[in-house]
């Protein structure tokens, strides 16, 4: 067959499984290609719902994400991070088909016919017409698939780069090591150790590769500057580090004299037996698309929603695909200790995800969500600390405060289940009590937190991490007086309110401090740190501005409402924020922000912040959302707020804001929860008056409890504000 009828299979096969399915067109409105460009950074290739294999395409000018939508590509590797900024991580046994004699130099190639949907993605390659290749790809957990198509009547090569990784520039991973085998049967393993990248901390990969039909030959290949050797018939060979030099390469090749190839490659942290013992079970290409369709299906279908236009539909499935990508499920694989728990990796960083990411998944994916939580808790177990920030089985640097305490506080308070509320606590305790040795990557920075009250300008990110440091005592308190420490509970509420010796009343807003009380010289509420005058972690704000940093009081908004001058100043302070282009939604720290005017009994301004946030900012494109999508994090904020609703992460209550559908069905674990919106539109941006299963409520929110009962949230829609939830009564703990 050719490539075309290869693909018109593919995708009949994919209509006549999706026909049975629930809902057959969450695959046509879910494009993984959006925000895989422009800043976005996520990774169009195919996966399943966590998995650790993303097989995707990489590009001469891709960001960590590996890939661009207009440079050649290069080949395709099977690890990737979706969404991050800094430096880039993974890329790992890129493979490359090529026509004619094997040769591995530049490797790049014009694409056409560039598609993707959850758990496929297809292209051709070449330079010339008649040189073009046809790649199809899918994936399981552990394991990628490719399905090739050479030209008729030619030679083709399959090209595995056993040291690639995503470089970007050279600030990607180095190997420092690889090794790789061919056997008999023509299948190929081998591993390779890296170094460097986002988080510099080593890592060792194995794979082992077959393929559907026996290869005419089998080679090994060396590469660097301009060099290279083919090594026919050769069975190992070890070489690759790239240290010194990194254009050095190691790889294998396969030749081939039949026209469509599949190839299967698992991939393991523990050993190349042990990734030829993940191949078990996994069949051919079409009955893996299959059953991938099938896991994408169950997740997106967690919520159903309807109404709307077609490009928020299409942005809505696109943001709820890309909140089941990170972090990566690598049960099985834990190679760091003994230990039968689950084990997730690739917190990349819950400094991001803990504000929407892992509130969604608490309810539309709560026994994943307990793994997660099960496998924060057993990292802490062995390593003594929660991680902020992981990738490949070792910690990176933490942003601001201890914000996994954030996702086990927010578990705990929500009653999820299926952990140790008391190891949660324990571990939430020792980050708020005992020194960082390495505050870098765990733990706090506490001795002249705990003396003044605040971080002082001789710690880095003080004004920030005091911010942060407040709202990680206050979850700390809800934990300990849910579970009855009284004593801790008042110490931890009492010290929540630190972030208060920050706040300059002449200013109208948080100004880092000197140890001595002295206010930092020369500053400006509006200024956006990191500037060229320091490192990139030097300066007092961490990503951020004394304003953005400013509305991060989630547990003392009533605080801030006095102290700029009651609801109305409060307003009135939020609008010049917004209005005067201070709030940022392409970063985290003030995403909450439209979420405030609640607390001051102005839904309707939070309905006119999101509704604006929301057309403006997000589109179902390549460049389509408004910055890196951080593990899911910007995606999973377009899908709270397109429903109408919106969590306080840590806290068990979520504000009701301004849906965009008629009709919003969440499956929970026990129930259906549904959100109608009578008359929506984007005129009728307005809560005018709402129902909770039938009796009327004068609230902006929900308790996590209410919403898990089940029941129906019935919301009357207009275009003028009405008196609704204009006097903001707080949730109760």
């Amino acid at each position: 067959m050719t490539f075309n009828q290869i693909i018109f299979v593919s995708v009949a096969c994919l209509l006549a499984s999706s026909a049975q399915a629930k809902a057959p067109d969450f695959f046509a409105l879910a494009d993984p290609f959006v925000g895989s460009s422009g800043g976005g950074n996520t990774v169009p290739g195919a996966g399943v719902p966590f998995g650790f294999v993303n097989l995707s395409p990489d590009t001469t000018h891709g960001d960590t994400n590996g890939y661009d939508n207009w440079s050649p590509i290069t080949g395709f590797s099977y690890t990737h991070e979706s969404g991050t900024g800094g430096n880039s991580k993974y890329g790992n046994f890129r493979f490359t088909p090529t026509l004619g004699p094997v040769n591995p130099r530049n490797l790049a190639y014009d694409r056409r016919d560039e598609h993707a949907s959850p758990g496929l993605y297809t292209v051709r390659i070449g330079n010339m017409a008649k040189e073009e290749i046809g790649v199809e790809l899918t994936a399981t957990r552990l394991v990628g698939l490719q399905r090739i198509t050479f030209p008729r009547g030619q030679t083709g090569n399959l090209l595995i780069d056993v040291t690639s990784a995503v470089q970007l520039g050279g600030n990607g991973p180095r190997a420092t090591m690889a090794h790789v085998e061919t056997h008999p049967d023509g299948s190929i393993s081998g591993w390779a150790s890296f170094e460097g990248g986002w988080n510099p901390a080593p890592y060792t990969l194995y794979f082992y590769a077959v393929f559907d039909r026996t290869p005419s030959e089998t080679g090994l290949w060396t590469a660097s500057q301009g060099k290279s050797k083919v090594l026919p018939g050769r069975t190992s060979l070890d070489g690759g580090d790239q240290r010194a030099q990194i254009s050095n390469r190691l790889g294998a090749y396969a030749r081939f004299n039949d026209q469509s190839i599949q190839m299967k490659l698992a991939v393991s942290f523990i050993s190349m037996d042990k990734a030829r013992q993940n191949l078990t079970g996994i069949g051919d290409f079409d009955t893996t698309l299959t059953e991938a369709r099938s896991e994408w299906n169950s997740a997106l279908g967690q919520i159903e929603v309807s109404g709307g236009t077609d490009e928020q539909r299409r942005m809505f499935y696109s943001a709820l695909y890309r909140s089941h990508t990170m972090p990566h499920d690598v049960s099985g694989e834990n190679v760091w200790w003994q230990s039968t728990e689950p084990h997730y990796e690739d917190f990349y960083a819950i400094w991001d995800t803990f504000r929407t990411l892992h509130p969604l998944l608490t309810l539309i994916q709560p026994q994943r969500q307990r793994d997660i939580v099960r496998s924060l808790l057993d990292t802490y177990r062995h390593t003594g600390w929660l991680p902020d920030a992981r990738v490949a089985g070792a910690n990176g640097s933490t942003q601001g405060g201890s914000n996994g305490d954030i996702v086990i506080a927010d578990a705990i308070m929500k009653d999820l289940g299926g952990f140790d509320p008391a190891l949660g606590y324990e571990a939430i305790r020792k980050d708020a009590e005992v020194e960082s040795p390495d505050p870098m990557n765990i733990g706090r920075v506490l001795k002249d937190y705990v003396a003044l009250g605040y971080m002082p300008l001789s710690e880095t990110r003080s004004g920030s991490r005091t911010m942060e440091y407040a709202y990680n005592d206050f979850v700390a308190g809800q934990v300990a007086q849910k579970l009855e420490h009284t004593d801790d509970a008042k110490h931890y509420f009492a010290r929540s309110l630190g972030w208060r010796k920050l706040w300059d009343d002449k200013l109208g807003c948080i100004h880092p401090r000197y140890a001595d009380g002295a206010w930092l010289e020369n500053y400006r509420c509006d200024y956006t740190w990191p500037d060229g005058t320091a490192p990139w972690w030097d300066h007092p704000f961490y990503e951020g501005s004394g304003y953005q940093y400013s509305t991060f009081v989630p547990h003392d908004i009533t605080g801030l409402i006095d102290r700029t001058g009651g609801d109305a100043g409060f307003v009135a302070w939020l609008d010049h924020i917004f209005d005067d282009g201070h709030y940022d939604q392409g970063n985290e720290p003030d995403i909450l922000a439209p979420y405030l005017y609640i607390h001051a009994g102005r839904p309707d301004k939070t309905a006119d912040r999101v509704r604006k946030i929301m057309a403006e900012k997000y589109h179902p494109t390549r460049t389509g959302l408004p910055g890196n999508d951080d593990s899911g994090a910007m995606s999973s904020w377009y899908v709270w707020n397109a429903i109408g609703l919106y969590p306080n992460a840590g806290q068990p209550f979520y504000y009701i804001g301004s849906p965009i559908f008629a009709r919003s069905v969440i499956h929970l674990e026990k129930a259906t929860f549904t959100i109608v919106a009578k008359n929506v539109s984007e005129a009728n941006r307005y809560v005018v008056s709402a129902k909770l299963n039938g009796h009327a409520i004068d609230r902006a929110w929900l308790t996590h409890s209410e919403i898990m009962a089940g029941g129906t949230l019935e919301l009357e829609m207009g275009a003028i504000p009405s008196d609704w939830a204009t006097t903001f009564v707080a949730p109760a703990a």
